[in-house]
């Protein structure tokens, strides 16, 4: 006769009050304790874990074969729900257990390469290996559940606000967005191929020409790039777009989201009002386009001090055209030795300074430091009230090109806030960065490229002057040091999409080529359209405080973009090949490309 071995509850539901109850739970052996021939077993779901207590001497069928459990086997138990005799005050089902009278296995389980258990020190490449068994962890489970909560809260964010959810296309044509594209071949159309999109940009233009006025979309988006500790070749985003709008109609959309979203998702009450700053005080202030605004250690231009020093090098960079400036660490005079001193020194020339000047309090009392005896009686006074500090602070200083400053000073910011424990736990400090160059200069390639993509409008619709003087109406979303998004108000008129990209040396036959449709649909009355689009792995990672998003994807790839647990990609059979008229010619390996984790 066939058993029903189906649930009555989950494995973190029961309490005190079903005590006395017949109940039946599926689940995964966590533990097993023999007490005499009295069994303790721990069963464990999604939910959480209830302890079952059995009597393997009893004569009813199947109580002699809770010796023979191990764990991650699959059973079924069924049984009345009574106190227990010594409660576990940290788990939930805790007062209570599951006095066993059937049980079944439902499958075995080999013996696993780790413990399924919350804090795990096992490499991460077995990890990847063996998902299907990372991902019973209770912890791996909790961040996939949240989320789950936090997609449907965005989710229903935008609902609530008239926005309509459309899916773009996944096989798509290849155009030129920064990243290379992953190509699918056509079995249809030989020699021709298909890209997956590294966005949904051009379709939500589309929309927009289309009338849909607000569009959204949970959007898997695929990039053939180098990874990095935050990059994914395959990740996820909420992306938006709006018609007849400006900037701040975006901001003011994604703040009351954002805020309800964290409300509903997290019980967290996000400030009324995001703040902004252009990219050029963001660069000046912070060193980058990215600014962690949770604690000071600002930078400060340092050209009016500079002739007070004396110090000749400094004159020469200024002389020369260049910028010197300089940040304070709040009482990092006694807590950075000379040891770490010399590792920042260090820091910074790998980032292409040529040295690191500084100065903090001597222990002997007066000054120390390569600068001690540029910064003495009213000199040192102007410096300490030019960086706005103290007299036990730690003072850097970096002289050179004006983009090296910014990126040397904005790093040693960054790295010295983490090692002395300056940033402040619990803030959520979201902050709209604007007016982005439009263009940078690939050196390489010799020619103009787009600073965020070809689609960005211009401050100036006309485009005259020194291009790279040219400032876009782009805008990125940044968290707590980390950017979440970018947008920007998207060029909605023909001719001007076709000036940009001759300036972008896109010629009219390529334009034609690869952007024919989108520049066709500008003909029709396209709308003033503008929109965003978040990393929903990096802002979910953020939320759960997590600098990596590898554990909040259920299936992540390596460094070397490769699935562990399937072992894709993978070498194809020549009939499949031969399908879509497609001939390989590997290289010889030239590097390690096995399996590396992404941290």
């Amino acid at each position: 006769m066939a058993v029903d071995w189906r649930r009555t509850h989950r494995c973190g539901e029961l309490r005190e009050e079903h005590v006395g109850q017949e109940v039946t739970l599926n689940g995964w052996v966590a533990k097993r304790r023999n007490l005499g021939g009295i069994y303790f077993i721990d069963v464990r779901d999604i939910q959480g874990l209830t302890q079952v207590i059995l009597d393997g001497s009893e004569a009813w069928e199947g109580a002699a074969s809770a010796e023979h459990l191990s764990p991650e086997d699959v059973i079924s138990v069924s049984g009345k729900v009574v106190m227990r005799e010594q409660p576990n005050p940290e788990l939930p089902t805790g007062k209570i257990e599951i006095a066993v009278q059937r049980i079944h296995k439902l499958a075995s389980s080999e013996l696993p390469p780790f413990e399924i258990q919350r804090d795990l020190d096992t490499k991460i490449d077995l990890r990847l290996r063996y998902r299907f068994l990372d991902l019973r962890r209770p912890d791996m489970q909790e961040k996939l559940m949240h989320r789950s909560r936090f997609v449907a809260a965005m989710r229903n964010a935008f609902l609530k606000r008239e926005f309509i959810e459309i899916e773009t296309p996944i096989l798509t044509k290849a155009t030129p967005e920064g990243a290379r594209d992953y190509l699918v071949p056509s079995r249809v159309h030989p020699g021709k191929f298909y890209a997956l999109p590294q966005s949904p940009q051009i379709f939500k233009q589309i929309l927009m020409v289309s009338g849909m006025d607000r569009y959204f979309q949970v959007a898997r988006c695929f990039r053939d790039e180098d990874l990095r500790a935050d990059r994914q070749p395959e990740f996820t985003q909420l992306d938006m777009e709006m018609a007849f709008v400006e900037e701040e109609d975006v901001f003011m959309v994604w703040e009351e989201v954002l805020r309800d979203t964290f409300k509903d998702a997290m019980g967290v009450d996000l400030q009324e009002k995001f703040p902004s700053m252009t990219w050029a005080e963001a660069m000046e202030r912070f060193g980058c386009d990215k600014p962690d605004t949770r604690f000071g250690c600002e930078l400060r231009c340092l050209s009016d001090w500079v002739p007070q020093s004396g110090f000749e090098v400094f004159a020469k960079v200024l002389a020369g055209g260049g910028r010197v400036m300089g940040i304070a660490i709040p009482k990092g005079g006694a807590k950075v030795s000379r040891g770490a001193l010399k590792k920042l020194e260090k820091f910074a020339k790998d980032l292409g300074a040529g040295g690191l000047a500084w100065w903090k309090p001597a222990e002997s009392g007066g000054a120390a430091g390569p600068m001690a005896r540029f910064c003495q009686e009213d000199s040192g006074a102007s410096l300490l009230s030019i960086l706005e500090a103290g007299e036990e602070d730690l003072v850097l200083f970096c002289g050179g090109d004006e983009a090296l400053v910014w990126r040397v000073l904005g790093e040693l910011r960054l790295r010295l806030a983490k090692d002395l424990d300056l940033i402040p736990k619990g803030l959520w400090n979201f902050l709209w960065v604007t007016a982005f160059p439009l263009l940078e200069w690939d050196a390489e390639m010799e020619r103009w490229s787009s600073s965020h993509h070809p689609f960005t409008a211009p401050d100036d619709w006309e485009m005259t002057g020194d291009p790279a003087k040219l400032l876009s109406r782009a805008y990125d979303l940044v968290l707590n040091g980390w950017e979440l998004g970018s947008g920007s108000i998207r060029i909605h008129r023909s001719d001007t999409q076709a000036k940009l990209f001759k300036l972008l040396g896109i010629g009219p036959e390529e334009q034609r080529t690869k952007f024919g449709f989108l520049l066709d649909a500008l003909t029709y009355g396209a709308p003033p359209h503008a929109g965003l689009a978040v990393g929903l792995d990096r802002l979910v990672a953020l939320t759960l405080g997590m600098d990596s998003i590898r554990d909040v994807v259920a299936f992540p790839k390596t460094t070397t973009a490769a699935d562990a647990m399937c072992e894709a990609p993978s070498v194809l059979e020549a009939t499949l090949l031969r399908e879509v008229h497609i001939r390989c010619e590997v290289p010889e390996p030239t590097t390690e490309t096995d399996s590396k984790s992404v941290s």
